[in-house]
């Protein structure tokens, strides 16, 4: 299998989105050629059971967010996925349409999950309305308040529509995910009691880090799973590639005048693979959700579950940290999330890695639009030093200009 290839086009998949989303797939059956080309073949899967939910999911499920072509998701059903995550701000709500036409018919072997960036109750449960509209079910497995990042966020209103929502059959289980303070959030949310499944991300690149402006302070994601998991939260990994993986795969020149020989080393030797399978040997985690736009990479990410973790994968996740430790942030709160000027540092690297790690030009700059206006207006070409000191080395002024220059 060229792994290579795979991401280089997962790259071009993610591109080649209309500006105005996908078009509503048909719903009709694959093609005769396509079924012929892809059947469902017989892989080894893992399941584990998603906290006190009782569900049964497949260890690796399926991210549609970057998904541009819904015959992979089909067809990672038939071959026994079970689980597929997606959202109401994905391509305009145009992702969860094509989800909704990839499973037609499938619907009750299908475990799905879609979230809400509504800031109340209100605009959450008309999100969720929506959602089930473009879907084309009744009621969602899992539904995410989404990207809550700090316990202020989780109002009591937005708590109260997922409980509403859970009263009229329209969600089984409700859920919160989390980008930034993860470890801290997955505390606050046992504590709090309210939520059946948190989604966080977890990858490779937060491996029990002591961070240098907190000596008192270790980052332990996985500690932090652990302790979730067995207080019955189901946890659900996001981010498990570390959105360094196609910028490595593709030769990116932020990689500079060795990019050739990253892009063999990782691409070549199975880096994304590593990845996933790093992820998937903590127990207490119960699925990780792994974007996939073609059959190649669905068909590589599969292995993941039949395949142990090696010295061999831990050596080559260890270079593929050193180069992308000046770029990728760890999401970890260590800068306090803000700088002196007011710009949200870990946002803004987000942002900067659905461009160059996925491919997502239109989700990134959608998000940063939704930032105030005097936030958008701040340009760290304008300051002399960065207030910002990262523990991990990421280069923060260099990362957040670009994604200034990119984005604004």
């Amino acid at each position: 299998m060229n792994s290579e290839s795979s991401r280089r086009n997962f790259l071009a998949a993610g591109l080649a989105l209309p500006a105005a989303g996908l078009a509503k797939p048909a719903a009709t059956p694959l093609p005769a050629q396509a079924s012929a080309q892809k059947a469902p073949e017989k892989v080894k899967l893992t399941y584990r059971t998603l906290g006190k939910t009782g569900m049964k999911v497949t260890s690796l499920s399926f991210g549609c967010m970057t998904a541009s072509d819904p015959t992979v998701i089909t067809r990672a059903a038939d071959m026994g996925i079970i689980h597929f995550d997606t959202s109401r701000g994905y391509q305009s709500g145009n992702n969860e349409r094509m989800l909704g036409g990839a499973l037609k018919g499938k619907r009750k072997q299908a475990i799905i999950s879609s979230k809400t960036d509504g800031k109340t109750g209100k605009e959450a449960l008309a999100d969720l309305d929506t959602s089930l509209k473009e879907l084309g079910t009744d009621y969602l497995d899992i539904w995410y308040l989404h990207d809550k990042n700090t316990p202020a966020e989780v109002t009591d209103d937005l708590l109260e529509a997922q409980r509403s929502a859970k009263k009229a059959g329209k969600t089984r289980f409700a859920g919160v995910s989390t980008h930034y303070n993860m470890d801290k959030m997955l505390a606050y949310l046992v504590k709090l009691g309210q939520t059946d499944v948190v989604l966080t991300t977890y990858n490779f690149a937060m491996r029990n880090v002591a961070l240098d402006n907190e000596p008192a302070r270790i980052v332990d994601m996985t500690a932090a799973i652990q302790t979730a998991r067995k207080a019955g939260m189901g946890v659900v990994a996001m981010k498990t590639l570390a959105g360094g993986l196609s910028r490595v795969s593709r030769g990116d020149r932020l990689y500079g005048a060795s990019q050739n020989a990253v892009k063999k080393t990782f691409s070549s030797e199975g880096g994304p693979l590593a990845a996933i399978k790093w992820a998937l040997k903590n127990q207490s985690l119960d699925t990780a959700i792994v974007c996939m736009t073609d059959h190649e990479q669905l068909d590589e990410n599969l292995r993941a579950m039949a395949e142990p973790y090696t010295q061999k994968d831990e050596q080559l996740l260890n270079q593929l940290q050193a180069y992308i430790s000046p770029m990728y942030c760890r999401m970890c709160g260590a800068c306090g999330g803000v700088c002196d000027k007011g710009v949200p540092v870990p946002d803004m690297l987000r942002f900067l890695t659905y461009v160059e790690g996925y491919g997502q030009f239109g989700l990134a700059r959608e998000r940063f639009l939704e930032l105030p206006e005097h936030v958008r207006a701040i340009r760290c070409s304008d300051c002399g030093s960065c207030s910002v000191d990262c523990p991990h080395g990421v280069h923060v002024r260099e990362r957040v200009l670009r994604a200034q220059e990119m984005l604004a």
